[in-house]
Order: structure tokens, then sequence, then C-alpha cells
């Protein structure tokens, strides 16, 4: 019954990607590229046959309790990267099972990671897709689920608290359909606000709405190999403002539309923009060249798509002294807010684990004293507090293990990365980052590694976007008992 129940929700999930594979056609068709036009609508076709398919012949689901949330989630996005390789290998665009799977998990988990070398040499439709799976993956294909369509049952808030990236999803109605409708309309508002800024600079109106979807999504695919470095200063400085605020919570912005002041009076937005300053004025200090205005917008977009996530470049960040190096693998594990589409591990989790150790050494001097962890003013729950603990512990986990596996399988098939590029990649990976450094850095691509690493990357990616729980629930064996 369990599984019939998640079938279900995978269908729904799995007939939406089709719909929206109808989109790229269309873009394929309105320039002129017939075959790929047809090849995409194929892929959609067989897409939502599969999940409409699954959807009406599975039970559907009544309340789902937290367990199966996170099991249908978790399973729902394994089957959006599977049916989202289908563009890439009916049109030949993406050959080779590891790179189509890598390609279409980076994609999703907003990870920006590519095997593609000139991304201007595939047809606008396919870059199209690239680009839409990420904004797509940014705020969630469940959530909007939720939002407009009314097939997964009572099981909303369970699903959703297993797909939003942060602790806990920040409702903003009692309702949470309302809160997910209302979620991407802001979503949906600054995505064109920022296509219609960009087209006004250089760029061609294509250019700027796939820009505005892997900005706002924090994914960092472009339509060219230069990425934002391709650019002027004016688009730069665009794409840094919508970096920023797609790395904040987006129901702050909700908020903010009736008390403009809302953010200034979050202790994890002032951490935020505190973390991103000092990053920015480092990296412009370190690097500063001739021009102020270069060095400091240089060192402030670095900064942003970084902690971000988003993954776009303007400068070859590898090549950077080693110690800054160890600073950009550091900015890899801090994302952005709770309620963002970042990924890695949130500010707020970093806020909460800060104070957590200052109580227990508190604790240490006064053992007889009673003393809460706090985020600003707000006392946290000690349930948060170990949900928190515990999260941070799975993800320095699975980066250590996952470095460990990226090695030895480097090393079993002769591969070529060597123990800073191997150590960045599943930094990236599993923070949705994009580059790393050395072979995998900014100026470079992971075309290089071995296809069993891509595997694993591929499933470092959909662990970190998924936050790790959905993915381990999967895999316990109390989940499939009656």
């Amino acid at each position: 019954m369990l599984f019939r129940h998640l079938l279900h929700v995978v269908g729904a999930v799995i007939a939406g990607i089709g719909i929206a594979m109808t989109s790229p056609a269309i873009v394929s068709a309105l320039y002129g590229e017939w075959n790929d036009a047809g090849l995409i609508l194929a892929s959609a076709g067989v897409t939502v046959t599969v999940g409409f398919g699954l959807w009406k012949v599975f039970d559907r689901p009544g309340e789902l309790s937290v367990r199966e949330g996170f099991a249908a989630v978790g399973l729902s996005w394994i089957a959006m990267v599977v049916v989202g390789t289908l563009p890439y290998l009916l049109t030949g665009s993406i050959t080779g099972l590891a790179d189509v799977v890598f390609e279409s998990a980076s994609g999703f988990t907003t990870t920006g990671a590519s095997i593609v070398a000139d991304p201007a040499a595939l047809s606008h439709g396919i870059l199209f897709w690239r680009s839409l799976t990420q904004w797509i993956g940014g705020m969630g294909i469940i959530v909007l689920s939720i939002a407009i369509l009314p097939l997964l049952g009572m099981g909303a808030v369970q699903l959703a608290r297993a797909e939003s990236p942060g602790p806990t999803p920040d409702r903003l109605t009692p309702r949470f359909r309302e809160t997910a409708k209302r979620l991407w309309l802001v979503y949906l508002a600054l995505t064109v606000a920022e296509a219609g800024l960009l087209a006004v600079g250089e760029m061609t109106w294509f250019e700027a709405v796939n820009h505005a979807f892997t900005t706002m999504s924090t994914g960092g695919f472009s339509t060219n190999a230069g990425s934002m470095g391709a650019y002027s200063a004016y688009i730069q400085w665009v794409v840094i403002v919508f970096m920023l605020l797609a790395g904040a919570s987006f129901a702050l912005h909700y908020k903010a539309l009736r008390e403009p002041s809302v953010h200034f009076r979050s202790a994890e937005f002032r951490l935020y923009l505190g973390i991103i300053g000092l990053a920015g004025a480092a990296f412009a200090a370190v690097n500063w060249g001739a021009s102020a205005h270069d060095s400091i917008r240089d060192g402030l977009f670095t900064s942003l798509t970084l902690v971000t996530t988003t993954g776009y470049g303007t400068s070859d960040f590898a090549a950077w002294a080693p110690a800054l190096q160890v600073g950009i693998v550091g900015l890899m594990f801090v994302g952005g807010m709770a309620g963002s589409t970042s990924g890695s591990v949130k500010v707020y989790r970093l806020q909460v684990l800060s104070g957590a150790s200052r109580v227990d050494v508190r604790r240490l001097i006064h053992p007889r004293g009673v003393f809460v962890t706090r985020v600003g003013r707000r006392a946290v729950p000690e349930a948060i507090v170990e949900a928190v603990q515990t999260f941070f512990l799975l993800y320095m986990f699975a980066f250590m293990t996952g470095t460990f596996l990226l090695a030895m399988i480097e090393w079993f098939t002769g591969g070529h990365l060597d123990m800073v590029a191997t150590v960045s990649a599943v930094a990236s990976a599993l923070g949705n980052v994009g580059p790393g450094l050395g072979e995998v850095g900014p100026a470079s691509n992971y075309l290089g590694v071995s296809g069993a690493g891509k595997v694993l990357l591929s499933s470092l990616m959909i662990v970190g976007r998924l936050e790790i729980l959905p993915i381990l629930i999967l895999f316990n064996r109390e989940l499939w008992r009656r």
C-alpha cells in the first residue's frame, strides 16, 4: 500500500515535468530547430504518458505521514533526474549515460556543474531546458504542485517539509497551499523583473530569460562558455543584486511587501549580509587591480556566487592564492538563508550551531545554570537545536565519505583529479555550488571526471538539495515495513 501511494505522488511529479518539457520544444520551433523540437516533444510525450499512467493507476494517498512524505520527495527527485535526461539523449546533445545523468541532476538540484564545454553549441531548445530544470528545481516541483494542482492529497505539509531548503518551511498563511502560491508568485515576479533588466543591457531576450531562470534558482547554468565574465559591468551588477535576493528567504521578501524594514530585523539576514561583505572585501583586497570598481565588483560577485551557491563566474578563482582557495572551499559550506533557493548548510543552521556551542561552554563554567540557545533575540527550541546538530553531523559525514569514494574511484579508473579538485568537487556537489577548484574550476568543467565519479557526484547533488533525510529514509527498513 505504501509503495502504491508513493508511486501516485511520483507519477504526478513526472507528469508535471513532462508538461514543462513542452516549452523547450516550442522554443526550438520558434528558432527553426525542427528536428530538436520534434524530439523534445517526443520526450515530453513519453514523460507525460508514464507520469499520468502512474498517477492514474496507483492509489491516491490520504494523509501522508512524515516518513511517507520524505520518501515520496526522495523518489520524486530521483525520477525527475531520470526523465530529465530524455531531451539530451533523444536530441543527441549529450551522449553517455553518466554524462546525461550528471547534467540532469546538476540542473534540477541547481548545482550548475556541467560537462558541456561550450553551451553555445547546443540548440536553443536544449539551452532553455537546462535553464528551466534549474528554475523548476529552485523553488521545487513538489511545492509548485501543491500550489497549483490538487493532486497530492492531504500530505502537502509533509512533502513541503521534506523538500524545502532549510530547517522548517516558513508558513505565510494557515494553509500551506496558499503559502506555496505566494512564494511562487514572489519567485516568478523576481524572475520577470531580472529578465527585463538584463534585456535592457546587451543580452538578447533569450539570454535574459535563461540567466534570470538560473540566477533566481541559484543554479548558475549559462548560455555561453564565459559565464558572467562574457558580459558587461551593468549585467554583472544586475546579477549581483538578484543573487543577493535569491539567497535570502522568499518568505521574508513577501513580508517585506508590507513591512520594508523586515529584512534588517532578521538576525539571519544581517549575518548573511555580513558574511558576503567580509568575503567580498577580502577577495577584492587580495586581488586589487588597476580599477577599484572592477576589483570591488569581482570580489563581491565571487563572494555572492559562492555563498548563495549560484556558481556563476567572472574570474577563475581556482588560480587565486592558496589561502583564498581555502576560504573559497569554506564558503561552499555556508549557503544562503533558510527558505531561499540556495544549497549547502544555511546561515540559520550556522547560527544555531554557534549559539549551541556557546551554551555548552557556559554550562561547563556554570554547571547549575539554565541557558537557552538563541538566534538574535529568539530562543531556539531544543528539538531544533538537536535536529540542526544531527543534520550537520550527517552533512560532514556525507562530505568525508564522498571525498574518500571519489578519490578511490579516480584512482582505480586512472583519473586525473588531484586532492584539491577532489575535495572541492565533493563540497561543491553536496552544497549545490557548481564549480570547484583545479581541474573542475570555473575555467574548466566536469567532463574529465570518470563515469563512476560523475554518478557519485550526481548522487551527492540530490542528497545535498534534499538535505540528506529524504534520501536517507529510503534506505531505512522500517519505512517499508507494514
